[in-house]
């Protein structure tokens, strides 16, 4: 495996643009003006990121039947394409389309569709801009509205999208928004039609037959949904054009901010009491974190990544949902343990969540022409309602930035836990069984 890595990664470097030259091509990407004085235009952008993957799979892991102990595989994480305009000085027109963890398990000749297509009108200075449309403006944490290509680590926190694929699509809905800035306040508000659960591409679960006060998502029709998400900015300010928030600036900006944000979902989660009656629940989901980033020396262009969230989610009780990103399996023998086949393991529940990650920039030039590292950590400690024992995963790797994050290679070790039942009808952790994986990313974006 590491003869693997380092062939690769030789491979990059030899064929890799300086990270000078693509910094001047790519100064204001592709962009084309349709004014004199450069305030109305039309910008595109493209990003894929491929993954070179190494699972130690979850025990009991199968593939159509085969039992896979290890995985070795190639994917598509993510292959995006976005097209937006200042129609005019009060309206912005925005689009992306893309794909979305494709791999071998994958159906076949995937389509493309529809991230996003909102038009929003500036309605008074950027103090108040109403929109609406498919869109990932959402509540509850600076990271349940990711922008994928400048993410820290190797993934975004998906411990953050926490309807993920459930009741909407990769976190967007339909719905309406409002977004603003007064000073250092900036907010975002949304209402939302969530999607059917039934619709969902992979099936969700739902209320059993039998067995009590365990919550699952709803088969009745969704109510509306609300979202809301509120930082003060201490120092620069970012940008609320689009609704994803920045991983890291890589030096180019002093940020502090702190936010916090909620979701709520009337009747979107029901359970079973022991009474044996079905009981409706709301989703209702808090969240507080802080995000620092900024230079520590200007001249050599040195710079930390700093955030820290706290998050509370309440779907009812004993909701867990399982989830492994970009699935290296597609089945399990169900007894071999709690977190399903290939790299799952217990993700979003009713509970407590601690999510953070922290980053160095080395200097500019440390790899001379061909850019600089960027070493991080990052990590999950989620104490949920069903399980006995927390949920821990961490992640450390580093990023080579060779172009900003225009041309980015990413090699990340993540480490997960292994959780079974016990003839109690407990769930634990399954002390020193843990598994792990094995990135390679290439990133690539105009």
């Amino acid at each position: 495996m590491k003869r693997i890595i380092f062939t690769i990664a030789i491979g990059a470097l030899c064929n890799t643009i300086s990270a000078q030259s693509l910094n001047a091509r790519f100064k204001d990407g592709l962009k084309i003006y349709l004014n004199d004085d450069s305030t109305r235009y039309i910008k595109a952008t493209g990003l894929a990121q491929i993954w070179l993957r190494y699972n130690d799979n979850n025990p009991g892991s199968t593939i159509y039947g085969t039992p896979k102990k290890e995985t070795f595989d190639v994917g598509l994480r993510r292959v995006r394409y976005q097209i937006m305009s200042q129609v005019n000085k009060k309206v912005f027109f925005y689009t992306q389309i893309g794909v979305n963890s494709i791999n071998s398990l994958s159906a076949r000749k995937t389509g493309i569709f529809f991230h996003d297509v909102t038009a929003e009108y500036n309605a008074y200075k950027n103090h108040l801009t109403v929109g609406a449309g498919l869109s990932g403006w959402n509540g509850t944490s600076r990271y349940s509205s990711s922008g994928v290509a400048s993410i820290l680590g190797l993934d975004l926190p998906v411990v953050q999208e926490a309807t993920n694929d459930v009741t909407d699509q990769f976190v967007r809905k339909l719905g309406v928004y409002a977004k603003g800035k007064i000073s250092g306040f900036d907010y975002r508000v949304s209402v939302s039609n969530p999607f059917p659960i039934q619709n969902a591409i992979t099936t969700v679960a739902t209320l059993p037959a039998t067995g009590t006060n365990t919550a699952y998502y709803s088969t009745k029709a969704p109510e509306l949904q609300y979202q809301g998400y509120f930082m003060w900015q201490f120092l620069d300010k970012e940008s609320n054009q689009l609704p994803y928030m920045t991983g890291s600036y890589l030096e180019k900006k002093r940020i502090f901010n702190i936010g916090t944000g909620f979701a709520y979902q009337k009747n979107a989660m029901w359970y079973r009491t022991a009474t044996l009656d079905t009981v409706s629940k709301p989703l209702q989901q808090f969240g507080i974190d802080i995000f620092y980033d900024s230079y520590l020396n200007k001249e050599k262009q040195t710079a930390i990544t700093a955030y820290a969230s706290f998050l509370n989610y309440d779907f009812g009780p004993n909701y867990l949902r399982n989830a492994g990103v970009m699935n290296t399996a597609n089945g399990t023998n169900t007894s071999a343990s709690f977190n399903g086949a290939g790299n799952a393991f217990p993700l979003i529940g009713t509970g407590q969540v601690i999510y953070a990650q922290a980053a160095y920039l080395f200097k500019k030039d440390l790899l001379g022409k061909e850019g600089t590292l960027q070493p991080y950590v990052s990590g999950i400690y989620a104490n949920y309602q069903k399980l006995k024992d927390p949920v821990m995963v961490y992640d450390i790797g580093i990023n080579w930035v060779m172009g900003n994050q225009n041309s980015k290679i990413s090699l990340d070790y993540q480490s997960r836990p292994i959780f079974n039942t016990d003839a109690n009808g407990e769930i634990h952790e399954t002390k020193n069984a843990r598994r792990g994986q094995i990135v390679l990313q290439y990133q690539v974006a105009f």
